[in-house]
């Protein structure tokens, strides 16, 4: 009680004034108190006070008869709600007036709350003793709707507040734990766990979970869960979480299979899953568990689960409420799976999901940084690669990359990486390497791994490998320095045959020192006009007059003195230093030409040849860089020849034969060189503008001395004399050489029997000495 009607003033009712503490005996009166929906009542002031009258709404609002209610004066006390029994007593013992009306609980006699507004007025009778009069009613439904707004606005604030941390970026692991928080805050459960739904339907694997460690998910739980998840537990990060988990992506890139283990598991029956079947939001509902699905675009990833053992019964409000905490989990995932499929993309080769080379180095540099770091790099190259672009396609080339990493790693150990630095060349970290002698182990291993054949889809293909090692030492301790050495020590197994491994060692390295030095050097070459050309005369074997030339590339080095094409073009074609001196070569070349026309213009202009390489096919402005000598230098089309070998045309055939055509069509001519000695096929000469071709020397050195050189020459001649094709002996050394080759009826040959390479003024004396 202990309250009073602000809208009644002390002594003013009928009652007060006769101060007989009872209600007006009028009969309408008394039958309307009677029929309100509430408990009208007079009694004692003080919490002991007795009650004179109370109303038969009694029974309808606290399941008590009015009898019971006046034979017992502390029925009410007791049936204050306990927790509010303090507040309630202390107004009620105050007596302070005028005072707004109480709302308190009160416990119905079948146990059940329920919520109450007490208004009453203290009036006092003639003898001046006070009393209650006053009317307690049921405000039950208008408190849940108040209490149901301010759980829902209680609510969105929640998930407003986890939606602001996921566009923030937040990490994926603390959104779990805030999602859990906030659930259990608001709902006021005990337990709760986000569960990934592994690949195996019966098991969920828990990222994160708040109250007792074990309880159950529904009538089917079993299994054990890990109680040592924390929020900064490292196997719950992002970039291994999501790989780990079977959360839809935007592309097929596999996962990394070296990410960590989930860090718990639940098992489930199956049947306590909820239905795909159900409509969003897609949750199952238990009396004490609330179980809403984390689902993404492509399908479900999990389920945010809630239980508690107090409350009988989640409200629809509630399940939504958690649905719309699932929903900003499955946004977050969503975007961190997008988000580390970019990041996949941009550390994985795309061909083969192979790491590589960005990641590849990150690793190893890591590897490096260890103390007293034990490591080696296995580099490998396959053998001879382009003919199966070249015999079987490009689609079968693509798929016996993808067949190689697969092999590779039933060579290795499962903490090895293997990564595609690009093209057909492939790298290996070995970590935890004791010494040579274990690395060499290891690369026998792949060796051997290739000795079986791989199985394309064009049929079966065997294929090798050269791979070079480097082990990690002082020299060495950068992963670029550590792949540059295992680089070297993989050329030198090609040199040495192929299909077989050599180790980086000093020797290699102080070869490579040299390699650097002379690449450095030959840098400024150029600027410094240390380059020069000397030029090989190639004569009529009928008459011996001179009928063109071949350029060659000289280096005159300050220290060193003249450096012979073989020791710096291949280092010139590693480098890219090709280009410029390619240029520089074809420029200098044409306006010497153009120089011994103008001196001599009562002859045919000499004809002179060019060495292009595969680096110089593969400018896009060739066409464009040919076409501006011949017109800076004024010579005829026609008096320029490309000379190319056949591993220029085994690599990139399409591209070359594009080049070659347009090229052709300025009216340039083409030699193929050292015909014979490599993957020589008649298509060059059918389906390419080939206007002629070269017999290697060690053909014409044999020839008349070996039946079988002799053949193969014969051979060669005959059919280019079939193609109308021109051919040019090399290396024509002897008297017998030359009858052989005449008796060919071969037109042309160069060699030292004839002319050494000359400056261009010794060919200035040739033309002079030549009858007009």
């Amino acid at each position: 009680m202990a309250h009073i009607n602000p809208m009644s003033e002390p002594g003013s009712t009928p009652s007060a004034r006769r101060g007989s503490g009872e209600i007006p005996a009028e009969p309408d009166a008394r039958h309307l108190i009677e029929q309100l929906p509430a408990i009208v009542y007079v009694a004692d002031v003080g919490v002991d006070g007795n009650w004179r009258y109370v109303s038969p709404g009694v029974r309808a609002l606290l399941g008590y008869s009015p009898e019971d209610w006046l034979a017992d004066p502390d029925l009410w006390a007791r049936q204050v709600h306990p927790d509010d029994r303090a507040r309630v007593f202390a107004r009620e013992d105050d007596l302070v007036e005028p005072t707004v009306p109480e709302e308190y609980r009160m416990r119905h006699r079948d146990g059940r709350t329920v919520w109450v507004r007490d208004e009453a007025a203290l009036v006092t009778d003639a003898e001046g003793n006070a009393q209650w009069h006053g009317v307690i009613s049921d405000v039950s439904d208008r408190k849940r709707a108040e209490a149901e707004l301010e759980r829902r606005a209680q609510q969105q604030a929640a998930v407003a507040r986890l939606g602001k941390h996921a566009l923030e970026g937040a990490n994926v692991s603390d959104l779990m734990h805030d999602a859990l928080d906030e659930a259990t805050r608001i709902l006021g459960v005990e337990s709760g766990a986000v569960l990934e739904q592994a690949s195996d339907e019966e098991v969920a694997i828990v990222r994160a979970r708040l109250g007792p460690a074990r309880q159950g998910l529904g009538a089917g739980a079993s299994g054990q869960v890990d109680n040592g998840l924390r929020r900064d537990d490292e196997s719950l990060r992002d970039s291994s979480f999501l790989h780990n988990s079977n959360f839809p992506r935007n592309s097929n890139s596999p996962r990394d299979s070296s990410s960590p283990h989930p860090a718990g598991r639940l098992s489930r029956r199956v049947q306590d899953a909820p239905s795909d079947g159900e409509r969003t939001p897609r949750a199952n509902t238990g009396g004490d568990s609330v179980t809403c699905q984390i689902e993404g675009r492509d399908g479900r990833w999990g389920t945010l689960w809630l239980a508690s053992a107090s409350r009988p019964r989640f409200e629809p409000s509630d399940v939504d409420f958690v649905q719309a905490l699932a929903n900003i989990l499955a946004d977050a995932l969503q975007q961190r799976a997008t988000e580390d499929d970019i990041r996949y993309q941009a550390l994985h080769d795309p061909l083969t999901s192979l790491p590589n080379r960005v990641l590849f180095l990150d690793r190893l540099g890591h590897a490096l940084s260890r103390p007293s770091a034990k490591v080696a790099v296995v580099l490998l190259d396959i053998d001879n690669f382009k003919l199966v672009n070249d015999s079987l396609g490009h689609s079968a080339g693509d798929e016996l990359l993808m067949e190689i990493a697969p092999r590779l790693k039933t060579a290795l150990r499962p903490e090895d990486t293997i990564a595609r630095l690009g093209g057909d060349e492939f790298v290996v970290l070995l970590e935890h390497i004791e010494d040579e002698r274990a690395a060499a182990r290891v690369a026998k291993r792949i060796v051997a791994a290739f000795e079986t054949p791989f199985r394309l889809s064009v049929g079966e293909y065997f294929t090798k490998v050269s791979l070079g090692i480097a082990l990690a030492g002082a020299q060495n301790s950068h992963p670029a320095e550590l792949i540059s050495d295992a680089d070297a020590a993989m050329y030198q197994a090609k040199e040495h045959g192929r299909a077989r491994y050599e180790i980086f060692d000093g020797a290699m390295r102080a070869r490579v020192v040299e390699r650097l030095s002379v690449e450095n050097d030959l840098r400024r070459a150029l600027e410094r006009d240390e380059l020069q050309l000397i030029y090989q005369p190639i004569v009529s074997l009928r008459t011996k007059a001179l009928a063109s030339v071949e350029a060659l590339a000289r280096w005159r080095h300050p220290t060193r003195g003249l450096v012979g094409p073989s020791e710096f073009i291949p280092i010139a074609e590693e480098s890219g230093l090709i280009e410029p001196i390619g240029r520089w070569v074809l420029d200098s070349a044409c306006a010497q030409a153009a120089h011994w026309h103008a001196q001599h213009r009562d002859r045919p202009p000499l004809g002179i040849s060019v060495n292009l390489s595969i680096q110089q096919f593969r400018q896009r402005d060739l066409e464009a860089t040919v076409a501006a000598a011949l017109a800076r230098t004024g010579i005829e089309p026609s008096s320029l020849c490309l000379e190319i070998t056949e591993s220029v045309l085994l690599q990139e055939a399409d591209a070359v034969r594009d080049t070659m055509t347009r090229l052709a069509q300025l009216g340039v001519r083409f030699v193929l060189d050292d015909f014979g000695t490599g993957y020589s096929s008649l298509a060059y000469l059918t389906q390419l503008p080939i206007d002629g071709l070269k017999i290697d020397r060690s053909f014409v050195e044999e020839l008349g001395s070996s039946r079988r050189s002799t053949a193969i020459t014969t051979a060669i001649v005959r059919m280019a004399q079939a193609l109308s094709v021109e051919v040019i002996a090399e290396g024509v050394e002897s008297q017998l050489q030359i009858d052989a080759l005449r008796a060919l009826d071969c037109e042309l040959g160069q060699g030292f029997h004839f002319h050494r390479p000359l400056s261009a003024a010794g060919v200035s004396k040739l033309l002079d000495a030549e009858p007009s």
